[in-house]
């Protein structure tokens, strides 16, 4: 009995230790709201009322991508930006369906060849499944894996997603939605397009582009106006008046189907006649593809939007979020939640103060669910699948990032392999096996250069000598930090850039930071953007950043990529002036002298001589 009695003690500290080692919070939501005025509240509604207006067509749009009923995108709109906040340590993400994870779904169904109710019935169960992956991911901190998927996986997956999207909606635009082929890949999509190409009609065609080039125009003249749902809107009353006076026009371009409050119950993950067994090992690796795709998405943009306004994140609370997210989902009628970028993004710049902006907009979703539910006619059912299939393809263009790819391809021939692998990838194969493709792919590369960058900050000592400053030590000169980075600096050591680094911003007192690149290594695009967006960063903080000690490699990297000209503005090149100093192998502490100098002249001031002795003997006593 009493070694029973031990043993139990020594389990509970166990579980003790590995909780305080895991601080997930079960509700951290009030502490997210400490000093919140009414003022807030104000922000916070106005906000609200802007991504109402965006994420009820997107999820719209986003339902139709996965090509499943139009309820579903909304209901997930509503759901996850309810239930995200509450688990969430983020302020401003906000959770919803997204064109990455939605095609995800189609591509997997498609893939299959499920029937549209075979689709439906297996819904609940994958987007559950998606929600428990979150969790367990979230319990065993697999968050934290994310810094070490290279920038050029998402790149190469995101251009592959967007273009199968636009290919996949062309049949709507087209007219010949009911007798192409499903198929899962760009090849069959564009094969199946190619075979419809006699029953074409310009009708839908005529309208689908309309509308996509009244969003265009909109969204670069009144940006301030909910563009989505405008242009959407507009599409819908002049088809309705069409429709009215023409009946070929009723005929060539269809609408979406309608729902009513009959549809808007509760749904359980139930077993198909194969057995839950059978069902969840079919499920399996795209829910894995899905929960690893949504949970990326999320803390790509928590740690986006943190870096901009210095709120501290918590990226394993934020994908606990994300999976009771899908986990509520899952008996809603709803499909897979995700961190939606455009949703997030119009929720800081509406000045958003809390997670309560993301609770009102699913609320006002909700409403609008219901709304539409209780009205006769639906005014879902004036919406045209062509003008709907003309703002997809808007937003999907917008995805490729054109200059990302063009930092992947020139930056190393590595990340131009896994770009070029995961983007034809994404158009070969079913989505959910694309990204494992361009993970295991930056993965088996990760391994062949393990090594960690190792950042030291150093002083210039009374006797010119360049050491390590300790711990506790203030800086001589408190306006000046030199970094010294010792390693590789390829993309696992993106975090360490954006994290580090930026906590020396937050000493009011630093005015320029000298970044000594000696010893680096590596360097690679998603290193490169991260040192691009700390550029920024700090420059957004009224800071200088310049680099010294650069090899030909890195300045061969940085002026491929472009981030040289980033680096230099501001610089007056035809006088001389540079953030940019070379090594020299003789005396490797000559650059940092240099830097010192640029620093004391961007301060306005040369209170002290700048000398650094280099001892050769002691350099090779140190290397021996």
């Amino acid at each position: 009995m009493d070694k029973l009695k031990r043993r139990g003690r020594s389990t509970l500290r166990a579980f003790r230790d590995w909780a305080a080692s895991n601080p997930l919070s079960l509700f951290p939501f009030p502490k997210t709201l400490g000093g919140y005025s009414s003022a807030d509240g104000r922000k916070d509604l106005s906000a609200a009322a802007n991504i109402a207006l965006l994420a009820i067509p997107q999820g719209m749009a986003y339902a139709a991508i996965a090509e499943l009923p139009i309820l579903y995108g909304i209901i997930c709109s509503a759901i996850a930006a309810i239930i995200a906040p509450i688990f969430a340590s983020s302020r401003h993400t906000i959770l919803g369906p997204t064109n990455a994870t939605s095609l995800m779904v189609f591509s997997f169904f498609a893939a299959g060849n499920f029937t549209m109710s075979e689709k439906l019935h297996l819904m609940p169960l994958l987007v559950l499944m998606v929600g428990v992956i979150c969790l367990i991911g979230a319990v065993l901190k697999a968050a934290e894996l994310v810094q070490y998927i290279s920038q050029s996986v998402l790149v190469g997956y995101i251009t592959g997603a967007a273009i199968l999207i636009m290919i996949n909606q062309g049949k709507h635009l087209l007219g010949v939605a009911e007798i192409v082929e499903p198929a899962s890949n760009f090849f069959g999509m564009f094969r199946e397009l190619t075979r419809a190409s006699s029953a074409y009609l310009w009708q839908p065609a005529l309208l689908g582009l309309g509308t996509l080039l009244l969003y265009l125009s909109l969204t670069k003249w009144l940006k301030a106006l909910p563009n989505f749902a405008l242009s959407l809107t507009v599409a819908a009353l002049i088809s309705a008046v069409l429709s009215g006076q023409s009946e070929v026009w009723a005929s060539t371009v269809p609408n979406f189907g309608s729902f009513s409050l009959s549809d808007l119950t509760f749904r359980y993950p139930i077993a198909s006649e194969s057995g839950l067994i059978a069902d969840i090992s079919s499920l399996l690796g795209v829910a894995v593809a899905i929960a690893f795709l949504a949970s990326l998405e999320n803390t790509v943009m928590a740690k986006s939007i943190a870096s901009r306004t210095g709120n501290k994140t918590e990226i394993n609370q934020d994908m606990m979020s994300v999976g009771l997210s899908n986990v509520a989902c899952a008996f809603t009628a709803a499909m897979p939640a995700s961190g939606s970028l455009t949703r997030s993004a119009l929720n800081y710049e509406s000045g958003a103060r809390s997670g309560i902006s993301s609770i009102i907009s699913g609320i006002f979703c909700l409403i609008a669910l219901f709304v539409f539910a209780f009205l006769s006619p639906n005014p879902v059912s004036f919406i045209p699948k062509a003008a709907l299939a003309g703002l997809v393809i808007g937003v999907a263009a917008s995805l490729i990032k054109y200059r990302n790819i063009r930092i992947c391809l020139r930056s190393t021939p590595e990340d131009f392999g896994v770009l070029l692998v995961t983007f034809l990838s994404a158009l070969i194969f079913p989505l959910y096996l694309a990204i494992f493709i361009g993970v295991s792919l930056s993965i088996f590369l990760f391994l062949r250069k393990v090594s960690r960058p190792h950042l030291v900050e150093y002083e210039v000592s009374d006797d010119g000598e360049l050491r390590e400053l300790a711990q506790k030590q203030k800086r001589p000169n408190p306006a000046i930090s030199i970094v010294h980075v010792e390693g590789s600096l390829f993309f696992g050591a993106a975090e360490l850039f954006q994290t580090q680094v930026q906590r020396l911003v937050v000493d009011p007192n630093i005015k320029v930071i000298i970044l000594r690149l000696k010893n680096a290594r590596h360097l690679d695009a998603t290193s490169v953007m991260a040192l691009r967006d700390l550029i920024r960063f700090v420059r957004s903080r009224e800071r200088h950043l310049i680099i010294s000690g650069a090899t030909r490699d890195v300045y061969k990297v940085l002026k491929k990529s472009g981030v040289l000209i980033t680096l230099q503005r501001g610089c007056r090149r035809e006088e001389g002036e540079t953030n940019l100093f070379f090594s020299a192998p003789s005396n490797p502490n000559v650059s940092t002298r240099d830097a010192l100098i640029r620093a004391q002249d961007l301060l306005g001031t040369t209170k002290a001589e700048v000398k650094i002795y280099f001892d050769p003997a002691h350099a090779k006593k140190g290397q021996s």
